[in-house]
């Protein structure tokens, strides 16, 4: 017998390209195929009434986004009675099968068909098909165009013949295919096609691994995110395709699992299509769809507050236990740009202790060292990680990628188990037949890992039983790359730190009036501004339709905050820290968390014109007429804060390789160039409580910039109030702070805590934190003495040797070709203090200067609430469930002891972060003592 392996292989694949046109060959065309005139997205009983004219194949649709109901009449023959029948739909869209008002499948071109009948009865059906025009990724290439559209018989047979044969033939071909076991496949699959005998098949499927062998948990997936190159009304679509295509597959596939994220997306379907929910609440029951992650929406976890990601988890968590009985254990977060270091502890206050990414295999200078390990958060707190090795949430479950999987994970001295996700995502779809049908068949096959398809619990259950010690890794998952979503989308940032602010207030106030809780509105706000969260639109990477709708949300949020707080009479201290400030010409002082008063000040704030100067008691600052700050003089260390001029304002190329909105790359860091001098400059306000000088100058090509720097009496920091109108075109702005300052590292604000970075570049993975995020303020600080830099709505920063650094704008094209352009307003400021951060008083004036006195028509005649040692109180609130009053403190410095909650309580309970009691708390007093450890939330709650 002569062989030829290169002859063979081309036969094998001839003979798989047959089998594979035999699936559907048994059509028939529709008997009438009818089309509404362009609509919006409107519901099934809507289109009921809708006109229908004729149409035909090669009919093209359109614009983008346009939405078009069909009516399909077709006969059902005789001689497929009983048979299963399909309906094959080809758009080069995305679109959905509905019959008798219920939705049965998505449609796209990786599920062109769908079934309508699985024991078919002869004669006329009626179906109806919604067309979208978008594809999975939204805009595409290529024209939607219906170039398909008939019945079709399912060939069992066929079908099984297909995906026995195809896949041994891939594992046939595989380079990392055992040649021995090759050269058997190809001659035992050379044999079928000669002789056509499924028996031949059957055989080579009795071949197993060894007792010894690479484990796989494939789970079924479709990330679908919630908003990005799709605005938010139609990802709801996208949830009825994707969700109604899994559910079919699970009638036929009894052992597919499906797991979903994002409690938003099932709230979505319970509100609209509850027909749908309740098959999902069913496959939900018998184990098949399987809720994950425990999160409102998989939310960007370096820009929320910490507060705002207690709040992720906490709707989440409640939504899927009420819903569907059981909460998540598991964290979900593949597609995420970066994992602050407090996430473990807080996942572990949400009964969450395992946590599923894959995003840091996107790293450009140094990939992950591990696929699974132990995380350990800022205050200790573990969690037990895995990456899937095939880096992708979106696997075909094909051979190639069970290949991978077993071949490059990197912990195989202490794990022989990997999870695979798989399935059509991004732009949802999920996974397809034939993916079904491959893992059906690899579940102990020879030369491939051993395989079978199961939950994230399952598959992190069987991490948890090996007994290896696991590597640990400690702190914040700096993301190295897509550095510029801490910028893009100004307004999205500013809206997001406004209403968190705003909420917080809200919350604290309500417990003020003593009346009726509003919890209910605050729930609805609360989810709108989860939802607004989403890791592709508070990062700034969608398209400007999803900016159109943020912006929308984030009026409504405005609207509603204002409600919950209309304005009054009493000045209210809502944070903290005690405060001493000027408002409308009057110097304020209040406690924390009561209400201002009015007093008088002795310091005042003296302008000099020639030189130009501010200065008060702490500081002198000198300035050029082109607006940059020549000198500023720390009085009470007698400490010039620069070594150069600062508040330079620069302006770099922004022009990424790829991922235009996501990115800074690395290039841009030495094309930086100072924005024109100011033209002109004005005294706008000399009283003896308040300086301001504003200066006005051009920037780039075609944008302005005007800025009021401002001095308060006895205030420590000095402020740049700014309004930029903006119009450049792949720039970045940046504001530069050379300071007087030695230190290895710089700190930077996150949720519920902080971060060091460093400010050289001497490893990879030092360079690689050229660009990073931060929330309230960046603090460069050696012994003794430092500055920080404080914002109102910007979260990133960049500090390499002494010069600090704040992004102020980008302007990428893509995919939102008006990113950022016309009107910014915002404020950041220069705070120099003795000593360290810490001892220095940063983290208080970073909160005082995003928290305004707050005038309501409240006022507590005394302190509500004083913390004495440590301890920072961010929230105060009722309970979810109950008129308790629930406190969040959180430790911000890193240190250890024993604090007093001054709060008039009666009772108190430590608690988890979904408001369960753990263990009572001893009051003495009235106040609350409440031992910390470094780095900790607390929540605790109350009867008073």
């Amino acid at each position: 017998m002569i062989s030829h392996p290169d002859y063979t292989r081309r036969r094998l694949r001839q003979a798989s390209e047959r089998l594979r046109a035999g699936l559907f060959a048994d059509t028939r065309p529709v008997d009438e195929l009818l089309v509404s005139n362009e609509v919006d997205r409107i519901s099934w009983d809507a289109a009921q009434a809708l006109e229908y004219r004729p149409t035909q194949l090669g009919e093209r649709f359109g614009p983008l986004w346009a939405t078009y109901w069909f009516r399909v009449g077709a006969t059902v023959p005789e001689e497929w009675r009983g048979e299963r029948v399909e309906l094959i739909w080809q758009s080069e869209s995305e679109a959905t099968l509905w019959r008798d008002g219920s939705v049965v499948a998505g449609l796209n071109r990786h599920h062109a068909e769908a079934t309508v009948a699985d024991a078919a009865r002869a004669g006329a059906i009626e179906l109806q098909i919604e067309l979208a025009c978008n594809g999975l990724f939204g805009r595409q290439d290529r024209p939607v165009e219906l170039t398909r559209c008939e019945l079709a018989r399912w060939d069992a047979e066929s079908w099984k013949s297909f995906h026995d044969f195809e896949l041994l033939r891939t594992l046939e071909g595989h380079p990392a295919t055992d040649p021995v076991l090759a050269a058997m496949l190809r001659r035992e699959l050379e044999r079928f096609v000669d002789d056509g005998d499924p028996a031949i098949l059957e055989r080579l499927y009795e071949l197993h691994n060894a007792d010894y062998a690479h484990e796989i948990v494939a789970i079924g997936h479709a990330h679908i995110d919630t908003a990005w190159l799709w605005p938010l009304a139609e990802t709801y679509r996208k949830t009825l395709r994707t969700f109604s295509t899994a559910v079919r597959y699970m009638d036929e596939y009894p052992d597919y699992v499906f797991a979903c994220s994002q409690a938003q997306q099932y709230a979505w379907v319970k509100e609209r299509n509850p027909d749908l929910y309740a098959r999902i609440r069913a496959k939900v029951d018998a184990g098949q769809f399987v809720p994950t992650g425990g999160s409102w929406v998989e939310p960007d976890l370096n820009i929320p507050s910490g507060e705002s990601l207690v709040r992720q988890l906490l709707h989440g968590q409640r939504f899927f236990e009420q819903e569907f009985g059981s909460r998540c254990t598991e964290f979900w977060a593949p597609d995420a740009f970066g994992y602050t270091g407090q996430l473990p502890q807080l996942m572990r206050g949400a009964a969450i202790t395992r946590f599923l990414t894959q995003k840091l295999s996107w790293n450009r200078f140094n990939k992950p060292e591990n696929h699974t390990f132990t995380w350990q958060g800022d205050d200790g707190s573990e969690v037990l990680v895995h990456f899937p090795p095939a880096d992708t949430y979106n696997s075909m479950a094909d051979v190639n990628e069970l290949l991978k999987t077993a071949r490059e994970h990197k912990n195989l001295d202490q794990s022989r188990t990997s999870l695979l996700v798989f399935g059509h995502g991004d732009g949802g779809g999920g996974p397809t037949r034939e993916m079904l049908e491959n893992l059906a068949r690899v579940r102990d096959l020879q030369g491939l890992p051993r395989t079978r398809i199961g939950s994230p619990s399952e598959f992190f259950a069987a991490l948890e039983a090996e007994a290896e010690a696991r590597p640990v890794v400690v702190g914040e998952l700096y993301f190295e790359y897509h550095r510029g979503v801490y910028t893009s989308q100004a307004h999205v940032k500013r809206g997001n730190r406004r209403s968190e602010q705003g909420l917080r207030d809200a919350e604290f106030v309500g417990v003020l009036r003593g009346d009726e809780y509003p919890r209910a509105e605050l729930d609805r706000l609360w989810k709108l501004l989860l939802l607004n969260q989403f890791h592709d639109i508070l990062p700034g990477s969608s398209i400007r339709l999803v900016y159109e709708d943020a912006a929308r949300d984030f009026a409504e949020l405005e609207r509603g905050i204002d409600a919950l707080l209309p304005p009054g009479p009493h000045p209210v201290n809502t944070t903290a820290f005690q405060r001493r400030e000027v408002v409308d010409g009057q110097m304020w002082e209040a406690e924390p968390f009561a209400t201002a008063v009015q007093v008088g000040e002795r310091s005042n704030v003296a302008i000099g014109r020639s030189p130009l100067t501010l200065e008060n008691v702490h500081l002198r600052a000198r300035f050029a007429e082109d607006g940059s700050v020549l000198s500023l003089l720390h009085k009470p260390t007698g400490r010039e804060v620069l070594a150069a001029s600062g508040n330079r304002i620069e302006l770099y190329d922004d022009d990424p390789v790829e991922f235009d909105a996501w990115d800074i790359d690395p290039y841009t860091l030495h094309t930086g160039r100072d924005a024109q001098p100011a033209e002109r400059w004005e005294v706008v306000t000399e009283t003896l409580l308040r300086g301001e000088i504003a200066f006005e100058r051009p920037l780039g090509e075609a944008s302005r910039m005007r800025q009021v720097v401002r001095l308060d009496a006895a205030s420590p920091r000095l402020e740049f109030h700014t309004t930029v109108d903006w119009h450049e075109s792949h720039t970045l702005l940046k504001a530069c702070f050379p300071l007087d300052v030695r230190a290895p590292n710089a700190t930077y604000e996150m949720p519920f805590g902080y971060a060091e970075r460093p400010t050289h570049y001497s490893t990879s993975f030092d360079r690689a934190k050229y660009e990073v995020p931060g929330h309230r303020f960046a603090d460069l600080s050696e012994h003794g003495f430092g500055a920080a830099l404080l914002t109102d709505s910007k979260y990133g920063y960049s500090c390499y040797g002494g010069d600090l650094r704040v992004s102020l704008l980008r302007s990428p094209k893509s995919p939102d070709p008006e990113a950022d352009m016309g009107a910014h307003e915002f404020a950041y400021a220069l705070m120099p203090h003795a000593d360290g951060w810490r001892e220095g008083g940063v983290l208080r004036e970073a909160t005082l200067f995003n928290a305004p006195l707050r005038w309501t028509t409240v006022g507590p005649p005394e302190p509500f609430a004083i913390v004495d040692g440590g301890l920072v109180l961010e929230t105060i609130k009722r309970a979810e469930d109950s008129d308790a009053l629930v406190l969040r403190l959180y430790e911000p410095y890193g240190g250890r002891g024993v604090a007093r909650v001054h709060v008039h309580a009666a009772r108190a309970w430590r608690t988890n972060l979904l408001e369960e009691e753990d263990g009572e708390l001893q009051v003495d007093g009235g106040a609350i003592v409440l031992p910390f450890r470094p780095r900790e939330v607390i929540t605790v709650k109350v009867a008073q």
